[in-house]
């Protein structure tokens, strides 16, 4: 796997609506993970954690999307106000290969995902838009 995505006009549109929030991560974080929790409950799980010892609301950490062979993972880590992505191949629930990516290639990769997910199956399709409207 490189580390360049071409795009394609079919996933520009959500590319650019992902990259919408990125200057805040926090933000971005929360936003990204209730929309994809939202259209694509069956393959995406996201990891919240406590903002404090006691109590205290929960964060996302990290969320993990399975679509077609590819894992993509976005790690938020609070303390250091780092994020890591990852993307990975997937065959069979073997990982095959894994690569930090920049968050640019990661959105481009599922944004990629999505739109060829998109192509194959309706209810994808259905929930994609429903990504772009929200």
């Amino acid at each position: 796997m490189g580390s360049e995505i071409e795009p394609s006009p079919g996933f520009e549109l959500l590319a650019a609506s992902l990259r919408a929030d990125t200057e805040d991560v926090s933000t971005f974080m929360e936003g990204l993970a209730a929309k994809l929790e939202a259209t694509l409950p069956g393959a995406v799980s996201v990891e919240r954690l406590r903002t404090r010892m006691f109590g205290g609301s929960k964060a996302v950490g990290k969320i993990v999307v399975d679509l077609g062979g590819e894992r993509l993972e976005l790690g938020y880590d609070r303390s250091s106000e780092r994020v890591e992505a990852k993307r990975a191949r997937v065959s069979g629930g073997i990982t095959l290969s894994t690569e930090s990516v920049s968050i640019d290639v990661w959105i481009d990769t599922l944004s990629q995902a999505l739109t060829r997910e998109a192509e194959h199956s309706l209810k994808t399709r259905q929930a994609l838009e429903k990504l772009l409207l929200e």
